[in-house]
């Protein structure tokens, strides 16, 4: 059985869709990513990929489950609508969210499908990024006219960077880009 979207009078597969952004062939992963820069400028170069040739107007569960194909083609490990439970004062909350994309499990993407970006988005991403102590996310919105209008990095309070080569748009204090060894992300 084949899921199918509905664009008005016409209705395209998912493996129509997937055919459509993926017309360069399915990349190898190119060497070991190691930080989390490099993992935001691969998602960048996806979200871009996705938005040229799909378009605004469609839903953001269209938009996530092509840039999660595009980003796996690309030998990332990809976490899609993964909930995340907390705990606050002793009370713990099941599935208190749900993260649209999760990235080698350090890099978050936050996918939107609206006409303009608010400033509670933002924020949203922020907290998700402080309950996951994660470093670094960047939000996506599918619906505007460019790209660039529509992608944001969100960044968790932490006190080093070395220098992004990314020129979107920041949110937050200066994170460091090297990846975090497993084991201290276990803790």
């Amino acid at each position: 059985m084949s899921l199918a979207l509905q664009l008005g009078q016409n209705s395209v597969s998912t493996a129509a869709l997937f055919d459509l952004v993926s017309r360069e062939g399915r990349e190898g992963r190119e060497g070991m990513v190691q930080t989390v820069e490099d993992f935001a400028r691969i998602a960048v170069d996806c979200g871009l990929k996705v938005h040229q040739r799909l378009g605004p107007g469609l839903l953001e569960s269209a938009y996530e489950l092509v840039l999660a194909s595009l980003l796996a083609d690309r030998g990332l490990a990809v976490e899609r609508q993964k909930p995340i439970s907390i705990e606050i004062d002793g009370v713990r909350i099941s599935d208190a969210f749900r993260a649209d994309i999760l990235i080698e499990g350090i890099l978050l993407l936050e996918l939107k499908a609206v006409e303009r970006l608010a400033p509670v988005h933002g924020k949203q991403v922020l907290t998700y990024l402080r309950f996951l102590q994660l470093p670094v996310g960047l939000l996506m919105n599918f619906s505007g006219a460019t790209f660039k209008e529509g992608l944001r990095r969100i960044v968790n309070e932490h006190v080093h960077f070395s220098g992004s080569t990314l020129d979107i748009h920041h949110q937050g204090r200066k994170i460091p880009a090297s990846r975090p060894s497993r084991s201290s992300r276990e803790t």
